[in-house]
């Protein structure tokens, strides 16, 4: 075991890595009124910075993982952090809204930061690995909450440009603190990128794989449907400030950040099945108990609001332990396993916000947003109780 473990880097690095992985995508999002104003362009081309974006964090997932199984974590993960510090640089020098956008799809790199993370801990971690994975887990929830804060700071006090001024400085320390103390870890490196291709085959065509992605995808989904209705029912709510809006949404991101550390307390004396299925149990509690209250007719905000606390608990339950199934199920393919599954679980997820926001309106929000949240937590429910019947039948991992 003690071989397992020489080679790991420091947790904090770690932790730092994937907070960076997430920081770029809302931490600028107060500015785009500011953008969009110096561009002389409308709102929905400044939102492709947003949404664009994330498909580039899903094609990043996709291919780095692949990647990292032939080439290596530290050489992958310097490389996207170097597109990215090029993507930031570009985003503060950008003349025009289109020098703007692309440069800012460069920055999708940065969530390699948080794939990479994941792997680096698969291959040094040993029984540790699910404890690790909560605690990087958790920055992946802290980072959000307080980067739209951090970032409105920036742009009053500077200027929307600092923000990827910010960002810029942030990949330069982090590709020198890579430099400085994450050594390789991949010791089980591929021959060939037509190995890795092989490999997509391997997983597509695995039942369990398929059963891990979709309670991943379900499940960030119902988070993805609270965080794009929730706003609609706050709207129907009458007599609710701007300012406690914030405060309740951000009451389900930490509960992900409890959620995330209860994982990396417990995840010693429990199995990751068992936190992957009471996350989805806890989860469909918190919304029956929602839905229930919507039929009372009980309008207090916290009777949307607090239930949805259990969605933040449950995915924090749920994916640090679906995480590690599929890096340690998959062993000859973690890396490519974590990449593909973390690509269907951002693009499903998104499929499943845009599908619900379809039917959701200001007239029926609470009811819509309720009902579509259930819905999903449900088939993640299904889907996390044929991963407990496929583990149990004992299918043999993919090496």
């Amino acid at each position: 075991m003690r071989s397992h473990h020489q080679s790991a880097p420091p947790l904090a690095l770690l932790i730092a890595l994937s907070a960076l992985g997430v920081l770029p995508f809302n931490m600028f999002v107060p500015s785009m009124p500011s953008i969009a104003r110096e561009f002389e362009t409308d709102f929905a081309t400044i939102n492709i910075a947003v949404g664009g974006y994330a498909v580039a964090t899903a094609f990043t997932h996709l291919i780095a993982g692949a990647l990292s199984d032939r080439f290596g974590r530290r050489l992958v993960l310097l490389a996207a952090l170097a597109i990215f510090v090029i993507g930031s640089i570009g985003c503060y020098f950008a003349a025009t809204i289109y020098i703007f956008l692309g440069f800012r799809l460069l920055q999708g790199s940065a969530v390699a930061g948080f794939a990479m993370s994941l792997a680096v801990i698969r291959d040094t971690a040993g029984e540790r690995m699910l404890s690790q994975i909560g605690y990087v887990s958790s920055a992946y929830a802290i980072a959000p909450m307080v980067g739209p804060t951090v970032g409105g700071l920036l742009a009053s006090w500077l200027g929307w440009r600092a923000n990827f001024a910010a960002f810029a400085i942030l990949g330069a320390c982090a590709i020198a603190l890579v430099l400085r103390y994450l050594p390789e870890t991949n010791r089980r490196r591929s021959t060939s990128m037509m190995q890795q291709f092989r490999g997509y085959g391997q997983l597509l065509i695995s039942a369990r794989f398929w059963a891990y992605a979709c309670c991943m995808a379900f499940t960030i989904g119902t988070l993805y449907v609270f965080i794009s209705g929730a706003p609609a029912v706050a709207v129907q709510t009458t007599q609710i400030s701007t300012t406690m809006v914030g405060i309740y949404l951000g009451l389900v991101p930490a509960g992900f950040m409890i959620g995330s550390f209860a994982a990396a307390r417990y995840g010693a004396r429990l199995t990751p099945l068992q936190l992957i299925v009471f996350g989805r149990l806890l989860t469909c509690a918190g919304l029956l108990i929602g839905g229930a209250l919507a039929a009372l007719q009980i309008n207090h905000p916290l009777a949307f609001f607090g239930p949805c606390v259990c969605i933040g608990l449950g995915n924090g339950l749920t994916m640090p332990a679906a995480n590690s199934r599929v890096l340690s199920v998959y062993a000859g393919l973690s890396g490519t396993a974590l990449g593909l599954a973390s690509s269907i679980t951002t693009a499903g997820a998104g499929a499943i916000a845009f599908f619900a926001g379809l039917f959701i309106e200001v007239s029926n929000a609470r009811a819509y947003v309720v009902a579509a949240m259930l819905t999903t937590s449900l088939l993640s429910l299904a889907a996390a109780a044929l991963i407990v019947r496929l583990e149990q039948r004992g299918a043999v991992p993919l090496e």
